[in-house]
């Protein structure tokens, strides 16, 4: 199987958008370990600081779709080269220039969506060298790219500590340059990438109702995924009184759970079905949001909870991209930036209302507690599409749904 896998596309593109996605991904949701101290210095209030860790991930989930046009338009290779020179001239901007107030952070937090939006990119540029039957594997490695949040959490509040969270912004510039001249040199586009699309290609596709239950499922389970991996830090400081570098740590753990069960979670979709699979994700997920809301259990209680939800919303990402390419086929790029979209939708929602609960209500209750109604509508829609997807792809018998 292993042997199979490596010869049925190219390893060198997986490498390289697996380190670029990773890259990114720590950029992406830099401000959020960084939140504990830009907020005294900025004199920010608790709505403020959930919004300025929830705007680079909204501005990724917009920035998705329009990846998703340029993919279809100038191809993988080049969208990627334009987007990483973007933010490297965005954080090389914001360290020698600084950051002042909190219109200027959230102007830099959408420079970090285009690190977010490389989602859209290096999946469809890895989709389109493999075939169904490995496809769950392949994107589950791609994706796990998102383990790039475990970075962010473990140095970012150590190196703000020590030399202050602007020089961060400078130091992150240069990882992002390496992997940059990587990707210029080993990552190719593959023979198989489809015809050029166009705005009319995403109408077509929104027409169609299972477009917008991939999108809810992803806005769950990347939603939950970047939205805690964004959010935790401040999570842990103002619950528990953490110190940042702590408060870093235990996101980390966190993090680092829901990154390396991603290609897990691919994995068993391929052998189980991603349908099945995610029905046990979107039950697990609901449970452990509502025990958090309790607000009752002590750190290393919340941890070891937070790190079994995030591992289980790892695995319903990979378990998600197993179906996209079931269900779209040619069509994969454009629901990546579709699905990959409203899954920054997701993840916005829940950072910025858990700021707002916060801050309204003195407690993060109400905020965990609405998630969690979204993972049981979530739970209630796989099983409502899942008994037709399966007869639907009954005529393929290598592919699992």
């Amino acid at each position: 199987m292993k042997s199979a896998f490596l010869k049925s596309g190219h390893l060198p593109t997986l490498i390289s958008c697996f380190l670029y996605f990773d890259l990114s991904f720590a950029v992406w949701v830099l401000l959020g370990p960084l939140a504990v101290l830009i907020a005294p210095d900025l004199h920010l209030d608790a709505g403020q600081k959930g919004l300025m860790v929830a705007v680079p991930v909204l501005a990724g989930a917009g920035l998705r779709f329009l990846n998703g046009i340029l993919v279809g338009q100038w191809r993988p290779r080049l969208t990627g080269i334009v987007m990483q020179l973007v933010v490297i001239a965005g954080l090389l901007t914001a360290w020698l220039t600084g950051i002042h107030s909190f219109s200027q952070i959230l102007l830099l937090g959408v420079v970090l969506g285009v690190a977010g939006a490389s989602f859209a990119i290096a999946l469809p540029m890895v989709s389109y060298w493999y075939p169904p039957e490995h496809q769950g594997t392949a994107l589950g490695l791609a994706g796990a790219g998102n383990s790039g949040t475990v970075f962010a959490s473990l140095f970012a509040p150590m190196l703000a500590v020590a030399l202050g969270w602007r020089n961060v912004f400078g130091l992150a510039a240069l990882p992002l340059i390496a992997v940059f001249v990587l990707f210029v040199f080993a990552a190719k586009n593959s023979p198989n990438c489809p015809p050029k699309k166009s705005i009319a290609d995403y109408a077509r596709l929104l027409k169609q109702s299972d477009s917008w239950w991939l999108m809810l499922f992803y806005a769950v389970s990347f939603g939950g995924f970047v939205g805690l991996s964004s959010f935790l830090p401040i999570y842990f400081h103002d619950q528990y009184k953490l110190t940042p570098v702590t408060a870093g740590y235990f996101t980390a753990a966190c993090v680092f759970a829901g990154s390396f069960a991603r290609p897990f979670g691919g994995y068993l979709a391929d052998r189980i079905g991603g349908t099945k699979a995610l029905s046990v994700v979107y039950a697990i997920v609901a449970v452990i949001l509502l025990l958090v809301s309790r607000g009752a259990l002590p750190p290393t209680g919340a941890l070891v909870v937070l790190i079994a939800g995030m591992a289980t919303l790892g695995m319903g990402n990979g378990a998600v991209f197993q179906l996209v390419p079931q269900r779209f086929g040619r069509d994969v790029g454009l629901m990546t930036g579709l699905v990959g979209m409203t899954g920054g939708i997701g993840g916005f929602y829940l950072a910025a209302s858990l700021g707002y609960a916060k801050q309204f209500t003195g407690s993060y209750a109400f905020g965990f507690v609405v998630f969690a109604g979204l993972a049981l509508a979530a739970w209630g829609g796989i099983n409502a599409v899942r008994l037709r997807w399966r007869r639907e792809a009954s005529d393929l018998a290598f592919v699992r749904i």
